[in-house]
């Protein structure tokens, strides 16, 4: 994967650097083509007691996905996302997210992700991505 520096969205809630709001998460491309970040909740972003969210958990894993395709100079947009949730997460785990595209055809967009907490999966999803031209939303 030939990344690029892409900034389609600075003002996003979960990568944007431009969100005072926002957790910055900063994803890489590893030696597998997939992108990776590393990211610690916290109490804000909890569901029930010292759970983290199960949106939160989903837009994290929709993040990985989009960053992905971002960092292959693709500007698209969720169509359709499939979420497992494997085990609970607690608030403040130190957690890995893994995404990478299962599939292309063209202008549609296979994804996968998953959410790590000490070597294990503890969610993943599947998603289509729509790819946006220049001009489109």
């Amino acid at each position: 994967m030939n990344p690029k520096k892409v900034k389609f969205h600075p003002h996003c809630l979960l990568c944007g650097s431009k969100n005072p709001q926002g957790l910055h998460l900063r994803f890489v491309v590893d030696e597998d083509d997939h992108v990776s970040a590393r990211f610690k909740g916290n109490d804000i972003l909890q569901g029930y007691d010292g759970i983290l969210h199960g949106g939160v958990i989903a837009s994290l894993l929709d993040s990985a996905m989009m960053n992905c395709l971002f960092y292959q100079g693709i500007k698209a947009v969720t169509g359709e996302l499939t979420i497992r949730y494997r085990y609970s997460v607690p608030c403040h785990a130190e957690l890995e997210l893994r995404a990478r595209i299962s599939a292309v055809k063209q202008p549609l967009f296979k994804m996968e992700s998953e959410l790590i907490m000490d070597g294990r999966v503890m969610a993943e999803a599947t998603a289509k991505f729509m790819e946006q031209k220049e001009g489109t939303v």
